[in-house]
């Protein structure tokens, strides 16, 4: 084995170096670099620094004001405000993304560092050093990633909206196809699923509120004659124009429902027995009304029925077709109950 070795390690402080052998070791950094004595206003920028903004090296004057002259007039305000920061000890560190002006009049995107080195007496800046560095490919990647991102929102936003008016239509639609699910063709009044779904729910109102429920059913005296002697175009024309009659006297909460054929249920919610009668005799003399069909003066026969505590949809429509049979037997155009 040998001696050990007494030969002691070189320590090396920047403090150590020259400013023409800092500056040399910075030409061969890659950003651009600079190095601003404030106490004589020179400012020393390497080579990298005037080629990232298409100048020559060393080409433009050494002072603060080359800088300046370069930064865009929008990005001046903010880029001073960051930099006064750091100098008056408000920010520990100087930094500024903005755009300068390249030798050919355009602009690149840069971001600027610094930091100040040494202080007066007085604490003003002695010396900062700083550097900058392109990122035009970043702002670049950015920019398109932003307007892939508006693209997007906006396509989003447009089939959003598209769903929606489909939706909507879909809504509308829906809402057409139930009402005419519920609706009858030729008269336009409730159908007799309609009649069925909502004569239950009238039922158990009426069970649980202790409200009197009444119907009137109607039957069109001798259709079928007119049908034999005149068809069924002029009978469906008969039909519509004793539904149009007859719904002159439905009142608000009723329900006018065309149970089949020639043959209509009307459903009176808390109404008592006495009233539907009456509005039923209403009825029957406002048909008085209509023009004859041929040789056939329109008229109806009339059942009105009041419904019994604890009774159930299905005895209730049996005594009006009951009573609306009466009607027909006692001589048509009359109301049984």
């Amino acid at each position: 084995m040998g001696e050990a070795s007494n030969i002691e390690p070189v320590k090396f402080n920047v403090s150590d170096m020259n400013d023409s052998m800092l500056h040399a070791i910075l030409e061969l950094v890659s950003d651009g670099i600079w190095d601003w004595d404030a106490n004589t206003g020179f400012v020393y920028r390497n080579a990298r620094w005037y080629e990232m903004l298409g100048y020559s090296p060393h080409s433009l004057d050494n002072t603060v004001l080359t800088w300046e002259n370069v930064i865009h007039p929008e990005d001046y305000p903010r880029v001073m405000a960051q930099f006064d920061d750091h100098l008056s000890e408000r920010s520990p560190v100087y930094q500024a993304e903005y755009r300068c002006r390249t030798q050919d009049g355009g602009y690149i995107w840069i971001e600027d560092r610094g930091h100040v080195l040494a202080r007066n007496a007085d604490g003003s800046v002695a010396r900062m050093v700083g550097a900058h560095r392109s990122i035009e490919d970043k702002r670049r990647l950015v920019e398109e990633l932003q307007r892939r991102n508006h693209s997007l929102e906006a396509m989003i936003e447009e089939r959003t909206r598209e769903l929606s008016r489909v939706n909507q239509q879909l809504q509308l639609q829906l809402e057409e196809n139930r009402k005419l699910a519920q609706t009858d063709t030729l008269t336009a009044i409730a159908n007799r699923y309609r009649l069925e779904q909502l004569l239950p729910q009238a039922c158990e109102r009426a069970q649980r509120f202790r409200e009197p429920l009444s119907l009137i059913a109607m039957d069109i005296d001798d259709f079928k004659n007119i049908n034999d002697h005149y068809g069924h175009a002029l009978g469906d024309a008969a039909l519509v124009q004793v539904v149009e009659n007859v719904k002159r006297f439905v009142r608000e909460g009723d329900l006018l429902a065309r149970w089949g054929g020639d043959e209509f249920i009307m459903v009176l919610a808390n109404t008592p027995l006495a009233d539907a009668r009456t509005l039923a005799e209403t009825i029957r003399h406002g048909l008085s009304d209509l023009m004859p069909v041929g040789d056939f003066q329109v008229t109806m026969s009339f059942g009105v029925v009041q419904r019994f505590d604890e009774e159930q949809q299905t005895g209730l429509m049996a005594r009006a077709d009951q009573a609306l049979y009466r009607s027909k037997i006692a001589g048509k155009n009359v109301i049984s109950g």
